[in-house]
């Protein structure tokens, strides 16, 4: 049995258990999420998403086995063992080609998903819910089950013949859009019993041949939507109430918990309460891209109040230029006049900006930034103003003012959020997190 699977049994167990998965590549919210593990004795599980890294690089540039080494190398310099880092593939299936016909989608899929297990990605979520070309949109959840029983049955054989533990698995075919919604104006439909029931039952059928009834006993989840998304500006906090009955019926499975996707921006509370009613797997991503966002954004303003203006590593208008040059990863997602558009380029919830940071004007523009703040300490009074809370942390002499620090501490304040919901053992002593739990249970 895996560290995943005991910690998912401990949470069917009765114990106030769960899992955070860090899905992102940006180098400091990593080190940031090693650092909230190591203090709170958890698990890390870190996910790259089929549009972030594939077989011919994805946005990041990276494949599977190269982003594996980069993560790797992240854990070894910042000290972090390796036995307790986990890699997750996140929304594996015909995503990045669904604008093709289906056959030529999966084709690509069937090589991605061996490029992920052969690479020792050990938590596998099957995401075959979308309509391709030629498809019939909904798909229906046979075709979606279908394939990813297909998907599910290279990873098992690819993980053989490689040597490497069998995956575990989460199926699901009502899934959040990656990323955030583009509006929350519609509202939300948390998914019903009844649909859970009828996905759970469509994929057992799939997975009943010979061969993959091993995998079958290693799915440990299922994606269903509780209630919880956002979009550019506005998050729909999550309401236990609304979503008491799926959770009733989760309780009634054997061994399966429930992932909850887009849980950024959510409350403590919220997070703790997520946990209790059995949506043990959390995920975020842009809230921890948004953070570094945040600091970085700080750091140049403290910069721009130390420093003459040809000096400053102007940063955020670096960026910006980059985003109005490139505007392929946010021209469909905002709308507006140029302010708003500019607005939304900056300070979005669903912080398209985050694919951005490896341009190379934007990485240099920010090791300038660093540079600066290194050679010119940020004081106490600027820091205050800009970064309240890191600032507090330095007079408790919990943290210098060394500037990665500072981003790295800003991103762990949300990362650890998602620590303390998920092993309320360790962390239910501390009064700000023993309120959030109380206030979930209300």
């Amino acid at each position: 049995m895996s560290a995943i699977q005991s910690l998912i049994a401990a949470h069917r167990q009765g114990h106030p258990v769960g899992l955070y998965s860090v899905c992102c590549s940006n180098e400091q919210v990593l080190l940031a999420a090693m650092q909230v593990a190591q203090r709170y004795d958890t698990l890390l599980l870190i996910e790259a998403t089929s549009n972030q890294v594939d077989q011919f690089g994805g946005y990041t540039g990276m494949t599977p086995p190269q982003y594996r080494d980069y993560v790797l190398h992240l854990a070894r310099d910042a000290g972090f063992p390796a036995e307790r880092l986990v890699l997750g593939g996140d929304h594996l299936g015909p995503n990045a080609w669904q604008k093709g016909p289906a056959e030529v989608a999966m084709a690509n899929a069937r090589t991605l998903i061996e490029a992920y297990v052969a690479a020792g990605f050990h938590k596998i979520h099957l995401d075959c819910s979308m309509s391709c070309a030629d498809d019939p949109t909904p798909l229906p959840d046979a075709v979606v089950a279908a394939r990813s029983a297909e998907l599910a049955r290279i990873a098992e054989r690819t993980a053989a013949a490689h040597g490497l533990p069998p995956p575990v698995y989460v199926i699901g075919t009502e899934v959040p859009i990656p990323g955030g919604e583009a509006s929350l104006a519609g509202g939300l439909q948390v998914t019903t019993p009844a649909a859970a029931a009828t996905t759970l039952a469509i994929h057992r059928e799939a997975f009943s041949a010979p061969d993959l009834l091993p995998a079958w006993e290693r799915v440990i989840a299922m994606v269903v939507q509780p209630g919880v998304d956002f979009d550019h500006s506005s998050v729909h906090y999550y309401d236990p109430s609304a979503a008491r009955a799926l959770s009733a019926f989760v309780d009634a499975q054997p061994r399966i918990v429930f992932e909850a996707h887009s849980t950024d921006y959510q409350t403590e509370a919220g997070l703790h309460a997520l946990v209790r009613d059995h949506f043990a797997i959390l995920k975020v991503g842009p809230a921890a891209t948004y953070a570094f966002r945040e600091a970085v954004f700080a750091l140049a303003m403290i910069e721009a109040e130390l420093l003459p203006a040809a000096q400053c590593s102007n940063v955020i208008a670096v960026l910006d230029q980059c985003m109005r040059d490139k505007p392929g990863s946010w021209r469909s997602y905002y709308q507006g006049d140029e302010r708003e558009l500019r607005l939304l380029r900056a300070y979005s919830l669903s912080d398209r900006s985050r694919y951005y940071w490896g341009e190379p004007a934007v990485v240099a523009a920010l090791q300038t930034l660093v540079a600066n703040l290194r050679q010119h300490a940020p004081p106490q009074i600027l820091l205050s103003q800009f970064l309240p809370n890191q600032q507090l942390a330095i007079e408790a002499g919990e943290l210098t003012a060394e500037p990665l620090a500072l981003i790295q501490h800003k991103v762990a304040e949300r990362l650890g959020e998602y620590a303390r919901a998920c092993n309320r053992n360790r962390a239910g002593a501390n009064n700000e997190t023993s309120r959030a739990t109380e206030l979930s249970e209300r």
